[in-house]
């Protein structure tokens, strides 16, 4: 019996990632412990929810993560990533801080680094090929 292309294999789990440049630095941050990915730094971001759109899932997570009022902007790239447990799509969005000070509730630490000094951080891979993406672009700003 003949299979589908694709037939059998899982789709990517679609996971959000907020660029938030500001003064030439972008905001990472580091996993929790007990965290799946413990110890390593992220662009914040998170799960899209069924029906629910990039921008208002990114305004929602960084409400939830850090207690923070953002505004999601442009679409700045995507990349799909493929490990031995997990596939997802990485979508990247410019993001801007509005409002209220930043509070660890779903993170280890949270650092403003500029993109050079971002590459010195264990980034997750996911995060680590799509800062090499959308700084090879050119189109991180800090204007959304």
């Amino acid at each position: 019996m003949a299979r589908k292309v694709g037939e059998g294999k899982q789709r990517p789990l679609r996971v959000l990632a907020a660029i938030l440049y500001q003064d030439g630095r972008l905001l990472i941050a580091k996993r929790k412990k007990g965290d799946r990915f413990e110890g390593l730094w992220e662009f914040p971001g998170g799960k899209i929810e069924p029906e629910e759109k990039p921008e208002d899932c990114l305004v929602r997570e960084l409400r939830e993560e850090f207690g923070v009022k953002a505004r999601a902007g442009r679409f700045l790239g995507s990349i799909h990533h493929v490990s031995a447990s997990l596939s997802i799509e990485l979508l990247a969005y410019a993001v801007a801080h509005v409002a209220g000070v930043f509070h660890l509730y779903d993170h280890d630490e949270i650092r403003w680094v500029t993109p050079e000094e971002c590459r010195d951080y264990a980034l997750t891979e996911p995060d680590r090929i799509l800062l090499e993406q959308i700084t090879a672009s050119g189109t991180l700003q800090e204007n959304l």
